[in-house]
């Protein structure tokens, strides 16, 4: 019985050490995720949906994987320090939204994997060679093509069919402008003037926009830009102010009370970037991982908003929407 026990016992002291060897063997993966805005509730759906799917692929936070998060707040300097300190802490893989954010990444390193949503121009602003074969350390998703201008100025006609005078709202230095051309020509064939008010802060959204309703029957267009996320509670309250009818680039602009969004929606790209993100600490490497389109789209009407700036809805809109804010 005694020697049952010591065989037992030196089994169990051999087998001890090698489980905690494969243990500690198993490393903690790390992702960076880096944001260019203030309020992680402004991406809450996207983000949840993320960390959802990386839970549904075998990566929970604490573990197996850690989760190291830095939020720029729209200031481009301290993004570009957030993007510098990601890199150093030698992360298996960045996740992060836009153009400016991943242009602080690719400065910050030509090796660490890269997977981006809403960088809309990736070929243009030099991240990829092409869209199949994206040939760096960067891929991701694309929410927008050039062409989605001209769609958001039908909608806002369809919604607004008395607006004859459009601005378009965006910051020069984040955003890369190439949803102007269409733009511009559905402003032709629907008999609409496109004006571009471009601004760098607060100050200058103000008066632009207050300049511009000095003339009647105007609307107004958000570019998806950084820099209109950052601002979007100012520019959703000088729309009501001035009872302009707008199209927003993202969801949670008309759940804090803009009038229409149509667009990618959110949570399937954050979750497909997951499925990346997944790939890449499996092995995979970004120069083989397509640059992705838009396959689906939605409509989102905040009818309270269309109510309060005297608009009435066409049935057919209503019908067509995925989601009626009331």
């Amino acid at each position: 019985m005694r020697r049952r026990n010591f065989i037992s016992l030196v089994g169990g002291a051999a087998v001890w050490p090698l489980a905690a060897r494969a243990q500690q063997g198993e490393r903690m993966r790390r992702i960076g995720l880096l944001m260019n805005l203030s309020d992680p509730k402004d991406r809450q759906l996207g983000l949840t949906a993320f960390r959802k799917r990386l839970e549904e692929l075998g990566w929970s936070e604490g573990r197996g994987v850690r989760m190291d998060e830095r939020w720029a707040a729209g200031d481009l300097n301290r993004l570009h320090d957030y993007a510098a300190e990601l890199v150093n802490l030698n992360p298996d893989v960045i996740f992060g939204e836009g153009t400016p954010v991943i242009a602080s990444l690719k400065q910050a390193t030509h090796i660490v994997p890269i997977v981006f949503v809403n960088a809309n121009d990736p070929i243009g602003s030099g991240f990829v060679a092409s869209m199949a074969r994206p040939g760096g350390n960067i891929t991701g998703f694309v929410s927008y093509e050039p062409a989605m201008g001209g769609k958001w100025l039908e909608i806002l006609r369809e919604i607004a069919p008395g607006v004859a005078r459009v601005a378009l709202i965006y910051n020069p230095l984040t955003h890369t402008g190439q949803h102007f051309p269409s733009i511009e020509s559905a402003a032709r064939s629907l008999g609409v003037i496109p004006v571009q008010l471009p601004f760098h802060d607060a100050a200058e959204i103000k008066r632009t926009i207050d300049e511009f309703v000095r003339e009647p029957d105007g609307g107004l267009l958000i570019m998806p830009d950084i820099s209109t996320n950052t601002h979007s509670d100012l520019i959703i309250r000088l729309a009501a102010l001035h009872r302009l009818p707008a199209i927003y680039p993202f969801h949670w602009f008309v759940t804090k009370g803009g009038l229409a969004y149509y667009g990618t929606g959110e949570i399937d790209q954050y979750r497909l970037a997951a499925e990346y993100v997944d790939r890449i600490l499996k092995g995979a490497k970004p120069a083989d991982l397509p640059v992705q389109l838009p396959t689906s789209f939605e409509l989102v009407i905040n009818l309270k908003t269309a109510n309060a700036l005297g608009l009435e809805i066409p049935p057919t809109m209503l019908g067509r929407a995925d989601e009626v804010i009331e």
